[in-house]
This record gives C-alpha cells, structure tokens and sequence, in this order.
C-alpha cells in the first residue's frame, strides 16, 4: 500500500506543481475562462482526450464491460461518430471565437435560448462531475479499505478538484491534462498485454467468458445499443467543455489537427478500457469485484499485478492514472459550468462592467459552489452508467439540436430553440419518475429517455422554427462567415 499511496502522492504534487505555474499568467477574464487562446495542437489534443475519458468510460463503461463484454464499445462508438463530424465542426467554433455555448446560443437566437442553455448545462455538468468523485473515492477506499470509507474519499477528492480547478481555470485544466493524458495513455497500453498474459491468453479469456461478450452486439437488443450510442454521440457534438477548447486554440488550425489527435487517442483508449475490464472478467469473474464491477480496472491495478517490482509498480501507476484521469475529468467538467454562472449570468446580467480582478474572484466562487454541489449529488449514486447516461441525456436531447442548427441550418428561429431546449430538459428530467411510467405502457415507459426526450426536442426545433419568422441576416451573419 505505501507503493500505491507514493504513486497517488506523486501525482497530487504534479498536478499542483502545474495548476501554481501557470497561476502567474492569469490576469484577465480570457486568461481564466480560455487560456489566453494560446492553447496548440497538442495540448489540445491532450486536454480533450482527458476531458472525455473519466468516470464515465473508466467506471460506467469498464462495468457495462464486465457485464457484457465487447458490446460496450456501442457507448464508446457513440463518441467516435461524435468526432468523425466534430472535425468539420471545430474550425468554424474556433473561428466564432466566443467563451461558452450559450454566447453562441444568445447570439444565434436569443436572451432566453442563453439562459435556458445555461440551466441544462448545470444539470448536466454538476452531474457528470459527481460521478467523477464518486470513482476518485472508491480507487482511495481500495488502497486504503480500512482507513479511508468509500464516501470519505468523495469528500477527499472534492477538495482535490475544487482546488486544482480554482487556481488558474483552463490553462490549469489544460496544462495538467497533458501529463495526465500521457500517463494513462502508456500505462494502460503496457498493462493489457501483461493482463491478458496471466489470464492465459484471448483463446482462454475467449474461452471462460459467454460467447455474447465478443458479439457486436452481446446481449443488447438493437434498441438499448442505440441508447447507448445516441447518448455519447449527441454529447460529444454539443459538448460545450470541447467548444471551450476550440475557443481557447491559437488557430482555426490548431484546432482542427486536435480533432484528429483527440480521434485516434480516443478509439485507442476507449478499446483499451473495454479489452482490460473483459480481461478483468476472466480473471475475477467472483469475489467482492463482481459486486461491484464499476471498480474493475482499479481493481486490476491493485491485484492484477504480482511478482517482481516492476510488475508492482506497473499496478500502481495504473491505479494513479485512472485515478489521475478521473482527477482530470472532474476539473474539466466542474470549471465549465461555472464559466456558465459567471460569463452568462454575472457578467451579462448582474455586474457587466466588472474588473477583471473581480471577475476572477467570483470564477473561482463559483468552483467552489459547484463543486459542494457536484458532492452533494455524489453522495447519492447508485450506478455510474445510469447517472452518465442521465447527464448525456439532457446535454444531448437540450442542447445538442440547436448547437448542429446554429452553424448548418438557417431556418432555426429563437422560438423553435427555445422550445427545443426546455422541452428536451424537461422530458429528460422527468422521464424516469413515477409518473412517466404509471401513465405510458411498459414497453415505453420502460425505455431510456433519449429516444423521446430527443424526439420532442427535434420535433420542437422544426416545427416552431417552420411555423415562425425567419431569423433576420443580421442575426445570421456571424455564422454565415464561419
């Protein structure tokens, strides 16, 4: 264990050392919120690698693994689908230059599409971070079972990520992304073949697990692969963390070769995870892990590893890296919401003439709510998979339409985008309770809340827009030039 506590030790400290070097370079409101726009290639790459690849993949995807084998990779899938049509995207989002969606919601349509784009991303963000220290508590409960609690550990790395994200805002998140997203690149990619080794190899693992877990579809129907794949996809699309870094780049260019970077790492380790969490399966396929399955690859790092020092130390770093990903994530995801409060809220509605010294002081507020908030909510999961999916939901049945809308569809009005977004995050937020399932049939109310909650957004996208004015050029011109 004190090999494990070194390791995580390290990575605390680099991480630190990070966010405090690049503190002296904040000292305006685009310094805080988009690094300057200074951000190249390669930190893009990095930083948008390891906003994507958290909890979510590392804890809900692993356990959907566990469970189901190859099958899983229809959530990752979504993601890859997701980036294919980003890398058009990408350039036109760096050349509007802005500092969060809803700018580009309000300058698209109106005050009320920004506000209520606002209230989605709350929900979905907070959420997403949540879970992030859900799975920062149970790798600290795993190393240290008798001296740190499972809800200890949120606590714990609540305070590790409100820190880290206060101090310097993206560049801290961007910078500490690169060494986080090079660790956990090398360390799983050195650890799948060692796993697969001690478990006798992919003609054994194929051979103790079901047949399903190495079907394109396993055991899912078509319908449940799709809401896992509709989820992911409509999230990576709108995802407003991404357009932040497209926002902060040093070119239309810079972002654009990111894309291609953040493509190719993320079907890599996305794939990675899978292989190590079925690999996982063969080898403890009982035991207090088939309990809880979330905890899979942590579980690989703290006893899939055995014999000599090296082999030891290769468990512990890749304990640290899911852990420092998971780290990664949360800082990611906690900063964006609250560019939120403070760019769409307390700048353009409460105090618009704020110096940037106050503004700088209400940002980091901000992370602290949130992230009590962010802990809050985490103190009430029951299963990763089903909060991601909920906070994917309501991004990607929200906001997601009218992002695409805005840069390819002129028709879109403010009204239709107003009703989009409120009906998307309404349907999403309430599908799943009592009422919804006692007043539709099973075979419906049962179902997960993309398919409609996405059906009622679009439907309400085109035909409010198709039954209102038209936006007016100048309302266009913005876009029409991107």
């Amino acid at each position: 264990m004190n090999l494990y506590a070194i390791v995580l030790g390290l990575i605390v400290l680099t991480l630190l050392t990070v966010s405090l070097t690049r503190l002296g370079k904040v000292k305006t409101k685009a310094d805080y919120l988009v690094a300057g726009r200074s951000l190249p290639a390669f930190v893009l790459v990095f930083t948008l690698l390891s906003s994507w690849i958290g909890s979510g993949s590392l804890l809900g995807g692993a356990e959907n693994a566990y469970k189901h084998g190859f099958a899983a990779l229809w959530q990752g899938g979504g993601g890859w689908a997701g980036l294919l049509l980003i890398y058009f995207i990408a350039p036109r989002a760096r050349k509007f230059a802005q500092f969060t969606i809803p700018d580009l919601l309000e300058a698209r349509y109106n005050q009320a599409a920004r506000v209520l784009g606002v209230i989605a991303i709350l929900f979905c963000y907070t959420a997403v971070t949540s879970y992030q220290f859900v799975g920062g508590g149970d790798i600290l409960h795993l190393i240290f079972p008798d001296l740190i609690s499972a809800d200890l550990g949120k606590y714990i790395i609540a305070v590790f990520v409100i820190v880290f994200t206060a101090i310097a805002g993206m560049a801290s998140v961007a910078y500490m992304d690169v060494a986080i997203g090079l660790l956990a690149t090398f360390t799983m990619l050195i650890a799948l073949p060692i796993l697969v080794g001690h478990a006798g190899g992919w003609p054994t693992i194929h051979a103790t697990l079901p047949a399903t877990h190495f079907q394109i579809l396993g055991d899912f129907t078509f319908v449940q692969g799709l809401e896992l794949f509709l989820p992911t996809c409509l999230l990576l699309l709108g995802n407003q963390s991404m357009y932040q870094k497209f926002f902060s780049a040093k070119s239309e260019k810079d972002a654009t070769r990111a894309v291609v970077g953040w493509i190719i790492g993320t079907v890599i380790l996305e794939t990675v995870i899978v292989a190590l969490a079925v690999t996982g399966s063969s080898l403890f396929s009982t035991g207090e892990v088939h309990e809880r399955p979330r905890e899979i690859l942590a579980y690989l790092g703290l006893h899939g590893f055995y014999g000599s020092a090296p082999l030891r130390l290769l468990g512990a770093l890749l304990m640290g890296a899911i852990f420092a990903k998971i780290i990664s994530t949360a800082n990611n995801w906690l900063f964006s919401p609250s560019t939120n409060l403070v760019n769409d809220i307390y700048l353009r509605y409460i105090n618009p003439q704020a110096s940037n010294k106050k503004t700088l002081a209400i940002s980091r507020l901000m992370v602290v709510l949130l992230g009590l908030w962010a802990l809050y909510q985490s103190l009430h999961i029951e299963s990763v998979l089903k909060k991601s999916l909920y906070a994917y939901t309501i991004y990607g049945a929200a906001l997601t339409p009218v992002i695409l809308a805005t840069f390819y569809w002129k028709r879109a009005t403010a009204a239709g985008a107003v009703a989009s977004i409120a009906v998307g995050t309404v349907v999403t937020v309430f599908w799943d309770t009592g009422f919804i399932h006692s007043h539709l049939p099973a075979a419906v109310g049962e179902r997960d809340a993309i398919l409609p909650a996405l059906l009622a957004s679009l439907l309400c996208l085109v035909i409010v827009s198709l039954l209102t004015s038209p936006p007016t050029e100048k309302q266009l011109q913005p876009f029409s030039e991107a």
